[in-house]
């Protein structure tokens, strides 16, 4: 008889408590799995279990890769960190900055520099997101851009739109997370003269066997995708037909042009395994090479000044205490204080985590991966009243279990 998966159990702790519908989750070392475990349902309602092959919205695990494209594009010497991004979307030509994030939008400076792909993949290009901001300029954001995951907006509209709203901070200031990962992946279609789906298909879900990964589900596969879940106004687990604040639709249209390359991935735990892989394989996995090794040196380096760690907040909590941010990653760089939610190893160890409850790491110190999924969404105040953190529970139990597998 098999020993009993103490990962699993843990897991099941958090679903047995009503906190958390399902999850699943990987830990790859040494060319193999060593551990893997599926809990729970992908939907309250029908009772369906979470399986290996479910396939989750992976929220913001989607900005590493759109990241890595951009970086294969500077290899090729398409385009280069320093350019500015006016080159490609002359719409950016001339910015302006807000004088407070709180203030009119008429009330700017001009920016001190243009935009650079530096600035996007270290988020210091001075974008943001509308629902951080209770202000003129959320309302703007939102009423320009549409939903941040599935939006009416066409793409060259969107850009326009986007390029009308005064930055939040100079270009290369400081960390401001937001849409800049987005405007990114929408470059790099004009760059490319093709979808943004379609360059990510070709350069690295194809190569890399990620069949399952994509902005949208074929029909024949919609079956096994997980369904949203979040909680009512007493905190019991509901099942959603989409996540709250209208970033997403319950299905998208086929014929909807935008796409999130910042958070609108959907994908499975083995396929987002085989993108990690190439952090703890200096760019290749199984001799498909997408990174040169010191591209990947460059990305996974901190890039952000010790004034800009220090400042950077995330829903007004800090953001980098012990890990800076490369280029689409966040770096461990003290391994004793770094929290698990973000990425914890030895130095080195890279991640970026999603807002439905996905999380992954890879560290390259000692060669292993882990990969955890879930699909939940919780409104603001609810996490300000401690509700929704079930999930992040659960991440932090499996991480302190997996890191024993491969200690």
């Amino acid at each position: 008889m098999s020993k009993p998966d103490p990962i699993a159990a843990a897991i099941g702790a958090v679903v047995d408590a009503g906190e958390l519908a399902g999850a699943v989750t990987l830990v790859w070392r040494g060319g193999k799995i060593v551990q893997s475990a599926c809990v729970g349902s992908r939907d309250i309602e029908t009772q369906a279990p979470i399986r290996r092959d479910t396939i989750f919205r992976i929220a913001s695990m989607s900005k590493p890769i759109t990241s890595t494209a951009a970086l294969m594009l500077i290899e090729e010497g398409r385009i280069a960190l320093e350019d500015p991004i006016s080159r490609w979307a002359p719409e950016f030509a001339k910015m302006r900055v807000l004088r407070s994030p709180t203030g009119p939008l008429d009330q700017t400076d001009p920016a001190d520099r243009p935009i650079t792909f530096e600035d996007l993949l270290t988020h210091r290009a001075g974008l943001t997101y509308g629902d951080f901001h209770a202000s003129p300029l959320g309302v703007a954001y939102a009423k320009a851009l549409g939903g941040d995951i599935d939006s009416t907006v066409a793409p060259d509209d969107w850009i326009a739109g986007l390029a009308a709203l005064p930055l939040i901070d100079q270009p290369g200031a400081g960390f401001h997370y937001g849409h800049s990962t987005d405007l990114l992946g929408l470059l790099i279609a004009r760059i490319e003269h093709a979808p943004l789906g379609e360059v990510l298909r070709r350069r690295i879900f194809a190569p890399l066997g990620m069949n399952d990964t994509g902005f949208v589900v074929a029909e024949d596969k919609r079956d096994r995708r997980a369904r949203m879940h979040g909680f009512d106004e007493a905190g019991r687990l509901i099942a959603r037909d989409s996540p709250p604040g209208g970033a997403a639709m319950a299905e998208r249209p086929d014929n909807m042009e935008f796409v999130s390359g910042g958070q609108g991935l959907w994908s499975t735990a083995d396929d987002y395994l085989a993108f990690a892989r190439i952090f703890v394989g200096a760019g290749a996995v199984d001799g498909v090479r997408l990174l040169k090794p010191g591209t990947l040196d460059l990305m996974t380096t901190n890039r952000l000044t010790e004034l800009q760690r220090a400042e950077a907040r995330l829903l007004g909590m800090p953001v980098f205490t012990a890990h800076g941010f490369g280029l689409g990653v966040a770096v461990v760089i003290d391994p004793e204080t770094a929290s698990a939610l973000r990425c914890r190893g030895g130095v080195g160890t890279v991640g970026w985590p999603g807002a439905y409850g996905g999380w992954w790491q890879a560290d390259p110190t000692d060669g292993s991966v882990m990969i955890f999924l879930a699909q939940g969404s919780f409104e603001l105040d609810q996490l300000a009243n401690g509700i929704g953190l079930g999930v992040y529970a659960a991440i932090e139990q499996f991480h302190a279990l997996a890191s024993g597998l491969v200690g």
